[in-house]
């Protein structure tokens, strides 16, 4: 149950890609228009800047989502105790906490990505049945208007030393709050998706493609057509335990007023989502 891997040039992508989200909750996207030197000058930018200790000064607060994350108070998935082998940065639209250390490539990465995933909307309105597309408040592509949520979160998965806590993976079993994901391929391999098997899946990684999988609030838009599949970065084994893991990805956001299910939209859902890892947390 691997998600198909769609050539973003090719005719009948669109519908390809929608397919593949409906059957597998991903889609693996190539020749698409994100430059992969970008992806891969910002893995090394950023893996520097984390190593350096200058991620320290941008430390979040208690009730802050803007700025670093380090492993001690990264994120634990829902439903689970032990926090994931991870540290991050979280950049918003609005951010004005971003490092004077790196250059401002990862914002022009993130209006390319934007740009990528508004046509990969305007695909799914294109493809999913109107008994379906009758539901939604509004087409998939324009709940993006507005919004002021969508986020960049630059990611380091530390190579593995010493005694991890026992179940402690790089990123545990969880799904996305957000509409949409745009993901390109990590400079390590990892990722994987559960299937309606109940068995994992490697999601494919090839160098310049990008992974795409749809978040809570589109399989809730869409009652379940679009399902937000289960997946998780699994900790790696042999040489490849030595080295660090990179990632971008971008969390699309629906805008605040937009209705996703139940007449409750989209900013009371991820108040509730934060709200609960944030018991989570305190509970630890």
């Amino acid at each position: 149950m691997t998600p198909d891997v769609v050539d973003f040039t090719a005719t009948d992508a669109p519908e390809r890609f929608t397919e593949s989200l409906r059957t597998t909750g991903f889609a693996v996207v190539t020749n698409h228009p994100l430059p992969s030197e970008l992806v891969q000058s910002l893995y090394t930018e950023w893996e520097e800047f984390f190593t350096s200790g200058a991620a320290e000064a941008y430390t979040v607060g208690p009730d802050n989502q803007e700025g670093y994350f380090p492993p001690k108070i990264a994120e634990t998935a829902k439903g689970r105790t032990v926090r994931d082998l991870k540290e991050f940065f979280h950049v918003y639209p609005w951010s004005d906490k971003y490092p004077s250390e790196v250059s401002d490539d990862a914002m022009r990465y993130r209006d390319i990505a934007t740009d990528v995933a508004s046509t990969l909307l305007g695909w799914i309105d294109a493809n999913i049945p109107s008994e379906v597309a009758e539901k939604l408040s509004r087409p998939v592509a324009d709940m993006l208007t507005g919004n002021s949520r969508t986020l960049l979160r630059i990611l380091r998965y530390p190579p593995l030393e010493g005694d991890a806590p026992e179940g402690a993976l790089r990123a545990a079993a969880h799904e996305d709050i957000n509409l949409l994901t745009v993901l390109p391929a990590s400079n390590e391999t990892g990722l994987e998706l559960l299937g309606a098997d109940g068995e994992w899946y490697e999601v494919p990684c090839d160098p310049g493609s990008i992974a795409v999988n749809c978040g809570e609030m589109l399989d809730r838009a869409t009652e379940g057509y679009l399902p937000a599949t289960t997946h998780r970065v699994v900790n790696p084994v042999g040489e490849a335990a030595n080295r660090a893991r990179m990632s971008m990805p971008l969390f699309l956001a629906a805008a605040d007023d937009v209705i996703i299910t139940d007449g409750r939209n989209a900013e009371e859902l991820l108040a509730e989502r934060i709200a609960e890892l944030r018991s989570q947390d305190s509970s630890d």
